[in-house]
């Protein structure tokens, strides 16, 4: 159920000024540390901010999906590595369990969930699996009335702090997803590890790193959905997800371009503003353009979902499209700042290198294009 108009207002002007007042002044701090502090992940909690799309009968804010990318776009105006922080939460980590969980399953943790109390990962990535994602090796063996989980999982989000991974194995011989099932995975079960976290290109401040289960010992009761269930459950929440990282692309966006619009108008050469040589006003005008259109298309999608349609096609449109214009902007802002631009001070380089990880992780650029491409051809055009 939505929020009313006034209360939904209030929510998004209390994210902007957080984002604007509390987060942007410690980027570079964040940065630094590779940590984010405990003080703003407190203050996070406290603003409902890790349980957006989880429902008000298990305390979190149970925000329609443009409800929730309109947030995503606010969070998107700084360091992506505080949207991290929740993300999983709110997303991956999350909806497996909202979309599959049985009452049981819900009632014992999603409430704690929506407070931060704990967090949530997502482990489906392998070593040798990453776009093939129904060729899982991890394996999940029936002993009596548990599972026995043995395998590791690679470049997961969060994994260096969560409490629950919701973790894909396979239980069948069936080739491909048709043998993969879902499982809640407690961290306190022996036999599972958490590797450490991996040095990164950018995002500092969110870890992902391996997961690595020896015999786990896992409740049958902890099985999300049927045996057999678990890539159909994955597949579902990934299309979810993609919808949100497209708004946090478009938040990223629209502040590179505002800081770009900033700059330009005080830098000067040729004795004027740059933001009145016509290739500067190029490469805004194109980078607007582009934000523009990945919001109009990402807001009419989320609009889709909420009314019940069938949004595979046009979730991996939004992913593909807002992800690769993100990257652009980037560029472009680079190139506006000039050697500004390719220096720590400003924070440009830093959203630079952090902005790369949109076109790979839920589903890289070229699945997305699969995607796109398969259900085109179902729908017949």
């Amino acid at each position: 159920m939505a929020l009313d108009a006034e209360t939904f207002d209030a929510l998004i002007d209390t994210v902007r000024r957080f984002v604007s007042e509390k987060l942007r002044p410690i980027e570079a701090q964040v940065e630094a540390d590779d940590a984010i502090p405990a003080d703003i992940l407190h203050e996070m909690r406290a603003l409902g901010l890790f349980g957006l799309s989880i429902g008000e009968d298990y305390g979190g804010l149970g925000l329609t999906m443009s409800e929730e990318v309109r947030v995503a776009i606010e969070l998107g105006r700084t360091t992506p590595a505080f949207r991290s922080a929740v993300g999983t939460n709110v997303g991956i980590g999350s909806q497996g369990l909202v979309m599959a969980g049985t009452p049981e399953q819900k009632a014992a943790w999603l409430p704690r969930i929506a407070s931060g109390d704990i967090v949530t990962s997502f482990a489906l990535t392998e070593p040798d699996v990453g776009s093939d994602s129904g060729a899982v090796k991890t394996r999940a063996v029936k002993d009596g009335n548990v599972y026995r989980l043995s395998g590791t999982k690679r470049y997961i989000t969060n994994a260096d702090k969560a409490d629950l991974f919701t973790v894909m194995a396979r239980t069948g011989e069936e080739a491909g997803g048709r043998g993969v099932s879902a499982f809640l995975v407690p961290r306190t079960l022996p036999g599972l590890s958490i590797g450490e976290p991996e040095k990164k290109m950018g995002q500092k401040g969110a870890k992902v790193a391996d997961v690595i289960m020896d015999d786990v010992e896992v409740p049958a009761a902890n099985m999300l959905g049927a045996e057999g269930e678990g890539f159909k459950i994955a597949m579902r929440v990934l299309d979810r997800g993609r919808l949100h990282i497209s708004a946090v692309c478009i938040g990223v966006a629209e502040r590179l371009i505002a800081d770009c619009v900033a700059y330009a108008t005080e830098r000067k050469q040729f004795g004027k503003p740059i933001a009145e040589h016509q290739l500067i006003q190029a490469m805004i005008a194109d980078s607007k353009t582009e934000a523009l259109a990945a919001r109009a298309l990402v807001l009419e999608t989320a609009a889709a979902k909420d009314a019940g349609k069938d949004v595979v096609m046009e979730s991996a449109a939004s992913k593909y499209y807002a992800s690769e214009m993100v990257g652009r902007v980037a560029d472009r802002a680079v190139q506006i700042f000039g050697g500004a631009g390719y220096i720590a001070d400003y924070g440009i380089e830093r959203l630079y290198r952090d902005v790369r990880l949109f076109r790979i992780y839920e589903g890289t650029s070229q699945i997305q294009q699969l995607i796109i491409a398969r259900e085109t051809i179902k729908r017949g055009g």
